[in-house]
């Protein structure tokens, strides 16, 4: 039994199925190909490519459908109430794994949003969705559940698993953004950075997109939908690339942070208040990748965690490792802060080939 590693990209990233990887692939960066050096390791690895804005369902469907080499099915259900099409990209001709089947599970690995994307694909494999069911004769197979097997481990890095304050510092009145002392450079390209990223209106609702589901309450929400389920296992990597200072906020590490997270790292390390739905964002929130608290990169609020441990490793449990210093960028090899991981994923997959089987 062969294990197959798919990659799941974040917010504004691409993968195998886009022509830019060919050029700069997102996992490597600038540093090569990670993929293609795992698969000369030995290890079947994949980069998927979903929506780089996509909201966290949406991305799961079109990561299943590219799984199972199928036309992209958003579901009736949720195409209707979000305003888009049912039906998607068909991926029957060109699958990201040709063989797949039952017997080969997969390993999920997401970066940043991915790892809402994984995670949801998990889940709707495992339990399905009854409002789909109930919408349609021709449901997708994805939304019929029973297929919880097919995904052996959940490895999330630097991901908002918990939101990020990022975006709902801005929503905050009593939080003003303009009297946070950064500089007119770190604005600059912070703003070019963000304009680039910024997601086109298409008619869909407001709540399909990824910014929403980055907010700090509708991650909660996702979260409720989202069972940690007993027969697979978890991994989560926290990453920060700030530093606590003497009045209590925390700074970016400029030496290891692009300078494109600067701003939004300032915000969020003197950011403090309560989200619209009410959740306390204390001096907690403030450590920082530059993009993501690393607070909610560990696990889901609620859910079954515990630090790593390499001697008790078990399926059904947030297993979260120790933090990583460095930027949200630099776990996929960085972009002007290059970093190699090469040696970080080697021993990452090595550790997750040796589980036992559930």
């Amino acid at each position: 039994m062969t294990t197959r590693y798919v990659f799941v990209h974040g917010l504004g990233g691409w993968g195998s199925y886009d022509r830019i990887d060919r050029f700069i692939p997102e996992w490597g960066m600038l540093g090569g190909s990670l993929i293609k050096y795992l698969n000369r390791q030995g290890y079947a690895c994949y980069a998927a490519s979903v929506a780089p804005d996509g909201s966290a369902w949406d991305r799961a469907c079109e990561l299943y459908a590219q799984l199972a080499g199928a036309v992209t099915d958003y579901g009736a259900a949720h195409a209707a109430k979000a305003g888009h099409a049912r039906f998607g990209r068909d991926f029957s001709a060109e699958p990201l794994i040709p063989d797949w089947n039952g017997g080969d599970p997969v390993v999920l690995i997401g970066h940043s949003f991915g790892g809402a994307t994984v995670r949801l694909l998990s889940e709707l494999l495992a339990n399905g969705d009854a409002d789909e069911r109930a919408a349609a004769d021709d449901v997708s197979p994805l939304f019929l559940g029973g297929q919880g097997r097919r995904v052996r481990a959940i490895v999330t890095l630097a991901a908002p698993t918990n939101g990020t304050t990022a975006y709902d510092l801005h929503d905050d009145p009593d939080f003003d953004a303009d009297a946070v002392k950064i500089s007119s450079a770190d604005k600059r390209i912070a703003d070019i950075m963000d304009s680039h990223n910024a997601a086109e209106p298409d008619g869909r609702a407001d709540w399909d997109w990824a910014a929403y589901d980055m907010h700090i309450d509708n991650a909660a929400a996702l979260n409720a939908r989202i069972t940690t389920l007993p027969g697979t296992y978890y991994f989560s990597v926290p990453f920060s690339a700030s530093a606590l200072q003497p009045d209590g906020r925390h700074l970016p590490v400029r030496s290891m942070m692009e300078p494109m997270m600067r701003k939004h790292s300032i915000l969020m390390g003197a950011y403090k208040g309560r989200s619209a739905g009410g959740a306390v964002l204390d001096e907690a929130w403030r450590e920082n990748d530059g993009l993501v608290n690393t607070i909610s990169a560990r696990a889901p609020f609620g859910a079954p965690s515990k630090d790593y441990d390499a001697d008790d490793v078990r399926p059904g449990v947030w297993n979260v490792m120790p933090v990583l210093q460095g930027d949200h960028m630099s776990v996929v090899g960085g972009m002007l802060k290059r970093r190699n991981m090469r040696p970080f994923y080697l021993e990452l997959l090595q550790m997750l080939d040796a589980l036992p089987m559930v």
